[in-house]
């Protein structure tokens, strides 16, 4: 069974796009499918390319996979607006089409706002491609409510994010220079929904605990203030990590954290973090915002803390409360890791995704 996987987002390697189309891609190949992966490719350089760039790798990519010769069994894209022209080509072909739907429109808007004059335009390049999908993913319950009413029709799944359970383990060994002995850790994109201002002003909380730091590793647009934020003296800043020398930062914090905010229409369709399943697999306690998915998971399993969205203080004392509780944060721990052990492992989400392509090629008679 031939599987295209298209994703327009970069997926350089300390990006969550980077991991989840790699991670999905090894399971399925690990249970027989062949998979080609069709992304755009900017050079080695972590220069943010221009429009005008981006534009001309969509097409060229885009060509690629139209061109490729033998037709797949199904495409499965990572939804974006401007992956139109590959569904149409699929539709025409009568090649079944999923997308996988990581978050709303509203996403676009908060990461590139120079998208909201054409805000009209980019929403009917989403919502038509997901009208015209055989099948959608999406990663909370929440989405996936949204998702069946865009599409106006029921072939909505839900699969979350996960974890690599043999990468992020408890115990694992940093081989990065310059660690403090204790710190809570923040890993990801540095974008403005991912509460970086928030988590710096916590830092200067008088509630936030003598001799804690924070490590941050990632990189975008909020940049600029977690370096300035280092001449604090609490802050370390690693910059973009390759994914393979994550695990050890990740087992050897006390604690990691999630402070999302409540940009857009975020609150209601909840959050799915790649950083908070990797952290409960490496066995440390995550803080995170209250904001259906996450607080849900960390609730439901009693692996973390859960703080009021946009409040510094609340995440400090948070912060402070399992720094002064070693036996109660180790205990959270043990329950993340057994958590991700048994369900959210990225080997079960392979399973859910092969289930759901293999019902939906054998509803369409392609294969049984």
């Amino acid at each position: 069974m031939l599987l295209h996987y298209l994703c327009l987002e970069s997926t350089r390697e300390g990006q969550a796009a980077y991991t989840h189309v790699n991670e999905i891609a090894r399971g399925l190949i690990r249970k027989g499918w062949r998979v080609r992966c069709f992304a755009p490719y900017y050079g080695d350089t972590a220069t943010t390319p221009g429009v005008l760039r981006r534009a001309i790798e969509y097409v060229r990519v885009q060509w690629r996979l139209c061109s490729a010769g033998e037709h797949p069994d199904a495409i499965y894209v990572r939804f974006h607006f401007a992956a139109l022209p590959a569904v149409l080509w699929a539709k025409r072909a009568r090649i079944p089409v999923i997308q996988e739907v990581n978050g709303p429109y509203d996403d676009l808007f908060l990461a590139w706002p120079w998208t909201r004059p054409c805000a009209r335009l980019f929403r009917w390049l989403m919502r038509i491609q997901l009208r015209w999908a055989d099948a959608i993913i999406t990663v909370t319950p929440e989405l996936a409510e949204w998702a069946h009413r865009e599409a106006q029709h029921s072939y909505v799944h839900v699969v979350p994010n996960g974890a690599n359970i043999k990468h992020f383990h408890p115990g694992a060994e940093a081989d990065v220079a310059g660690l403090p002995g204790a710190y809570v850790v923040f890993f990801g994109a540095l974008a403005p929904w991912q509460g970086i201002e928030i988590l710096l002003k916590a830092v200067q909380e008088p509630a936030w605990p003598e001799g804690v730091s924070l490590v941050v590793a990632g990189d975008g647009v909020a940049r600029g203030k977690v370096e300035h934020a280092t001449r604090t003296g609490r802050v370390v800043y690693l910059g973009s990590v390759p994914y393979r020398r994550m695990p050890g930062i990740v087992a050897q914090a006390f604690a990691s954290v999630s402070p999302q905010t409540t940009s857009g229409r975020r609150p209601a369709v909840g959050l799915s973090p790649l950083k908070v399943f990797e952290s409960l697999a490496s066995g440390i306690p995550v803080v995170v915002t209250d904001i259906p998915g996450q607080a849900d998971l960390v609730r439901d399993g009693g692996c973390g803390l859960v703080v009021p969205p946009n409040n510094p203080r609340s995440l400090a004392e948070a912060v402070a409360y399992l720094y002064l509780h070693p036996e109660e944060r180790m205990a959270m721990g043990r329950r993340g890791r057994e958590l991700a052990e048994r369900a959210h492992s990225w080997d079960e989400r392979a399973d859910e995704i092969a289930r759901i392509v293999k019902e939906l090629l054998a509803t369409k008679g392609r294969h049984a």
